[in-house]
């Protein structure tokens, strides 16, 4: 069997040896799933032990696990609670932090390098971050609030200067197509705010234990849909899967609580139970880690960028500070902010193909995002403290969520 073949055995096989190993630890210490599919990747992966390589069926079903994961982060932004203020300051920060990225990119990658270590170092990974807010019971708090609010921000504005700054098209052209593509879905989100929904939302609860499963499937056609917009429009699929997922929200926000949680729950399951896992497996599996051992140079990069990750978004982090945060869930909240892989995996791709960055600092940026996604979560969960101690116990009935 060809190490292509191989794959889509050890893939799955992968899958559910992650979430064993993340609660075989826990008792010791609360890892996040995420960082056990990337090490596993890399230790089956080409880095290591050859067992599984690159292909073109494990790349594409891992572009979907990306899209869903942005799918999901849109579903979970409440735009009404995030609007004004605290968008105000998020994307005060978020401008901010590419800035610094930008003079930090100066030393390691001048030139256009700049920009996509710029991009880099202002990401926030909210995908991520999401489940572990939810398995914290954090999400409706103003702690996890302030979360949610800086990471939609530093998912999508990273999102639209990738479409700008790093199209293959002049920017003056760029920017013209993006504005296409705001005013396209701008109409989509009017359009799910002004049509009534009753008649979707009764479909989708009858069909939702029968073999129809028509929410799931208009679901898959609105990502779709609007990914294929983007790709259309020559922009990045991820802003087309954001788009789609807050699309998705506002059409299920008067739908019946019960049928909403159920297509939640049924989406939840084709994202985390397959897609999602894949891609983070996949990222392990093509982790050049070879071109960061290789190089001295890359690898005294990969400290760096954690810092820098930290330091930047951290402290930008503190402008969506709520008022009387004490300096403890001051220090989580810029650790959890500093927590960045996807965007950092996607636009150091795009860095290499069009030239614009070496594969040694492309795979210091990815190692440094990896690092942050096993190290900042954990120790801003442990600063912030055992949110059962303040809700007290989950209510019987209440589902209890995997964590990512």
């Amino acid at each position: 069997m060809e190490a292509s073949d191989l794959g889509l055995v050890l893939i799955p096989l992968l899958a559910v040896a992650a979430p064993l190993l993340a609660r075989g630890v826990r008792p010791v210490v609360r890892v996040p799933i995420v960082v056990f599919e990337l090490v596993l990747g890399i230790l089956v992966g080409p880095a290591v032990l050859g067992w599984v390589e690159p292909g073109p069926l494990l790349e594409k079903l891992s572009d979907f696990g990306l899209a869903l994961l942005f799918f999901v982060a849109g579903t979970e932004i409440d735009f009404k609670m995030v609007a004004g203020k605290p968008l105000a300051r998020a994307s005060a920060g978020w401008l901010l932090s590419v800035l610094l990225g930008i003079g930090l990119g100066f030393f390691f990658a001048p030139g256009e390098g700049m920009v996509v270590v710029g991009i880099a170092l202002s990401s926030t990974a909210l995908g991520t971050l999401m489940p572990i807010l939810r398995d914290a019971r954090e999400l409706d708090t103003p702690f996890g609030r302030a979360i949610s609010t800086i990471g939609a921000v530093g998912e999508f504005l990273p999102l639209i200067a990738i479409s700008i700054f790093l199209s293959t098209r002049t920017t003056p052209i760029a920017t013209a197509v993006l504005l296409t593509f705001v005013v396209l879905a701008g109409l989509a989100v009017l359009l799910a705010h002004r049509v009534p929904h009753g008649r979707l939302h009764r479909i989708v609860l009858a069909t939702l234990h029968t073999s129809d499963q028509f929410g799931v499937r208009f679901v898959i056609l609105l990502i779709a849909a609007l990914v294929g917009l983007s790709v259309m429009l020559d922009l990045d699929m991820l802003l087309g899967a954001f788009v789609a997922g807050a699309v998705w929200r506002i059409i299920m926000t008067r739908a019946p609580k019960e049928s909403a949680e159920q297509i939640e729950s049924k989406i939840e399951a084709i994202a985390f139970g397959f897609l999602v896992p894949i891609f983070f497996l996949y990222t392990g599996v093509t982790f050049d880690l070879q071109a960061l051992l290789t190089s001295p140079t890359a690898l005294a990069l990969v400290p760096i960028f954690l810092i820098a990750l930290l330091v930047i978004r951290g402290a930008a982090a503190q402008l969506s500070a709520p008022a009387g945060m004490s300096v403890r869930d001051r220090a989580a909240l810029g650790l959890l902010a500093a927590t960045g892989l996807p965007i950092i995996v996607a636009v150091t791709a795009i860095g290499v193909d069009q030239d614009m960055l070496d594969t040694g600092t492309a795979a210091a940026l990815v190692g440094a995002g990896m690092l942050s996604v096993l190290l900042y979560p954990l120790i801003g969960m442990t600063l912030r403290g055992d949110r059962a101690e303040v809700v007290g116990p989950a209510r019987a009935g209440e589902a209890v969520q995997g964590e990512l």
